[in-house]
């Protein structure tokens, strides 16, 4: 399968712009509406924002050859670390997406996984992940924000598209 580079941009571009987003909605709600467990695997808006950012780190790491000792910090739970952390990163990862040529996203990339096993895949594949994961772990975000009576913001990559030039 072919996956050129300039739409593996464009998709790290959407996760940025949707985490941006709901960050933006999370900083609304009060501290018991951000860490409210629902009973899920990452509990709360608060949990599942950082865990997000903490894969996006764990990602970036891998394919920088750096990954990060631990997968989350326990400061990673602060919302004003994720506001100003994760926009950071998010820029960083655009920055090293930038000069990415088709044949670089064809490219296997060995890693390890967080258990220490080793792993090889295509950077495209993994670049799919990540964008992926977040989308899977917003949609729950936007459910949280549901149930507690809030109108979440649009996150369909339609809704991206939309509003790109």
């Amino acid at each position: 399968m072919a996956v050129s580079a300039d739409t593996l941009r464009l998709h790290l571009d959407y996760a940025a712009w949707a985490s941006r987003r709901l960050l933006d909605c999370a900083a609304k709600l009060s501290e018991e509406e951000l860490t409210r467990d629902f009973k899920t695997s990452h509990r709360s808006v608060l949990d599942t924002l950082a865990h997000v950012f903490a894969a996006d780190r764990t990602w970036f790491g891998r394919i920088q050859g750096d990954p990060p000792a631990s997968f989350i910090n326990p400061e990673d739970r602060q919302l004003s670390v994720l506001e100003k952390e994760w926009p950071a990163l998010q820029n960083r990862w655009k920055h090293w997406a930038a000069p990415l040529t088709d044949p670089d996203v064809q490219a296997k990339l060995a890693y390890r996984d967080m258990k220490g096993n080793p792993w090889e895949q295509p950077l495209w594949q993994i670049l799919l992940h990540v964008v992926n994961h977040g989308t899977h772990h917003r949609g729950q975000v936007s459910g949280f924000l549901r149930a507690m009576g809030h109108n979440p913001p649009p996150l369909d990559l339609i809704a991206f598209y939309r509003e790109s030039p």
